[in-house]
């Protein structure tokens, strides 16, 4: 399968921060393998003048999901915080679009839950969303189902994506969850970047 880069298409890299990969206060096991490959995608969509959106968690302190708030994960991502810092390796293109979720109290796994972005990304013409990131089984799969039930055609990254498995096939049942609702499975190889001719 073939997916083509072009002024339709957005990269949407998903919430690879310290406190994601290993070391952090929510690791997805290995979690910092995915940033090599997504500098590639990173890379590709910027030779292509493409979009390209990193989304992040971006916690108050007394934020709903927390363990200490009765909410069923520790304390991570929160504002201003080293764990809420992007992965150090993962490369950031200047004026790099930064989208910030779950910034109130409210859960918000989709960067698409309580914003403006579907209507934003219509406005702007794009059509194809590229999501890789982490994790797989929570935020990358619910950005994933908020896309296609936005009408935008969605590519999951199956290379550039980790999961954080609480239960040993929360991945597995994500991805299949992700494609029975009609999201495409790709990795780098897939993806075709269009070059635009030059008028005469």
């Amino acid at each position: 399968m073939q997916v083509h880069v072009d002024e339709h298409t957005v990269l949407v890299v998903v919430d690879v921060q310290n406190d994601f990969c290993p070391g952090g206060a929510l690791p997805v096991p290995e979690g910092n393998k995915v940033v090599p490959i997504l500098n590639e995608y990173v890379e590709k969509f910027r030779k292509a003048g493409a979009a390209i959106i990193f989304t992040r968690d971006w916690h108050p302190p007394d934020h709903s999901s927390f363990n200490s708030q009765g909410g069923p994960w520790p304390p991570h991502c929160v504002q201003n915080s080293k764990g809420a810092e992007f992965h150090r390796a993962l490369v950031l293109p200047p004026g790099a679009e930064v989208v910030s979720k779950a910034d109130k109290k409210d859960e918000a796994y989709s960067f698409f839950q309580g914003t403006d972005l579907a209507r934003e990304f219509h406005h702007r013409g794009f059509t194809k969303m590229l999501v890789g990131g982490l994790a797989t089984d929570y935020c990358v799969k619910e950005t994933v189902l908020d896309g296609l039930k936005h009408g935008f055609e969605v590519y999951y990254l199956d290379d550039a994506s980790l999961g954080v498995n609480v239960h040993p096939n929360d991945s597995e049942l994500a991805l299949a969850e992700m494609v029975k609702r009609g999201a495409r499975r790709v990795t780098f190889s897939d993806v075709v970047t269009i070059v635009k001719k030059k008028s005469a």
